[in-house]
């Protein structure tokens, strides 16, 4: 008979395209390889099989790319540009005037996924992915290469979420529209997603005015202490374990903090309804992937912005697992790309948000 783990593989084979499910089986491989019991991590390993790509000022697939360090916080930012009509790469002249004095050219700040730990703004795996979304979205995308756990724990992410979203209000070549201001819209995936909430939800609650215009978290990075149904359901059958996802809060959350820290639990004991009367908090689209373990603490997120009297639209994907829109090769991917697109041109589509 064959054993549970064969078992789980031969289950998620069946339900994800192969090219994906190699995709993702090799990055579990790794992971499992670079953590340690004692909850270090091997970070020059990582770096070692982290495939990365340099930014790319001649455009590739249509989009330009550079990287750029805010000189007051040492942060690197990677951006990407649609390339100019005629096919040459952005310069200084270009860079010295707004994106387009007419009409609104969104800019997506994007946090990368990797429970906190894994991967950087110019991870190939990543970098793709932002291209694709520039060419989806119309956009300009910033990557933020924030500080990783456990050398970084709580809130080193947060504090350079902030910090890259401050940034971005302060380009003045990032500004559009007749009202030239920069437009700007947070995304990201698993941890990123997570990081993407807590950013806004800042930026709601300072005094700055730093404004955030729409939220997308893709299979955010939730939890709590408490085991929900499809956390039993679908440990380790989707490629990710229970025992993993609390690897990654212990290395995440203070030393001796459990996973009710309003960091992990948003609406949780400790989060108090923290958006409840909340009017500047973003719109929201947050997407679930029906075969990720943690979609019972996703699912009561989006419900926890409800009851707070916040936009949220859910795009729920009950075959999709974790990871379904690093490849253009399934319907979820294609479903995803359409919602970004309708949710930060709203004016352009039909798009209903309660």
């Amino acid at each position: 008979m064959a054993g549970s783990n064969e078992v789980n593989a031969n289950e998620s084979k069946s339900m994800v395209p192969l090219n994906t499910w190699i995709l993702i089986s090799n990055f579990k491989l790794a992971y499992h390889m670079l953590r340690r019991p004692d909850g270090t991590f091997d970070r020059d390993t990582n770096e070692f099989l982290d495939r990365k790509v340099p930014a790319n000022a001649v455009p590739v697939d249509g989009v330009c790319s550079f990287d750029v360090v805010d000189r007051a916080t040492r942060l690197l930012n990677r951006v990407y540009l649609a390339a100019l009509e005629n096919g040459a790469p952005w310069g200084i002249n270009e860079l010295e005037k707004p994106l387009s004095t007419t009409e609104i050219v969104p800019v997506i700040l994007f946090f990368h996924g990797g429970s906190f730990v894994h991967s950087s703004a110019n991870s190939a795996i990543y970098d793709t992915l932002c291209r694709r979304l520039v060419k989806t979205c119309k956009a300009v995308v910033v990557s933020v290469n924030y500080r990783r756990s456990p050398e970084n724990r709580y809130p080193c992410a947060y504090e350079d979420g902030w910090a890259a979203l401050k940034w971005v209000h302060s380009r003045s070549w990032l500004k559009s529209g007749v009202d030239s201001k920069v437009h700007v819209y947070l995304a990201g995936d698993s941890s990123g997603g997570n990081i993407a909430h807590h950013v806004a939800a800042r930026a709601a609650l300072a005094e700055e005015g730093v404004e955030v215009l729409g939220n997308i978290l893709l299979h955010p990075l939730f939890g709590g202490q408490e085991r929900t149904e499809s956390e039993k359901r679908l440990d380790g059958k989707f490629f990710v374990k229970i025992q993993d996802r609390d690897w990654y809060w212990r290395a995440f959350l203070p030393e001796g903090e459990d996973r009710d820290h309003p960091a992990c639990n948003v609406f949780g004991p400790r989060g108090e309804s923290p958006l409840e009367g909340v009017k500047n908090f973003p719109k929201s689209l947050v997407v679930v992937a029906g075969l990720d373990l943690l979609q019972d603490w996703q699912l009561g997120y989006v419900e926890g912005l409800q009851k707070s009297g916040q936009q949220v639209k859910l795009l729920y994907l009950e075959k999709a697992t974790i990871g379904f829109y690093f490849l253009p090769n399934n319907d979820h991917y294609h479903s995803l790309m359409d919602e970004m697109r309708s949710f930060i041109h709203p004016d352009s589509s039909s798009y209903n948000i309660t």
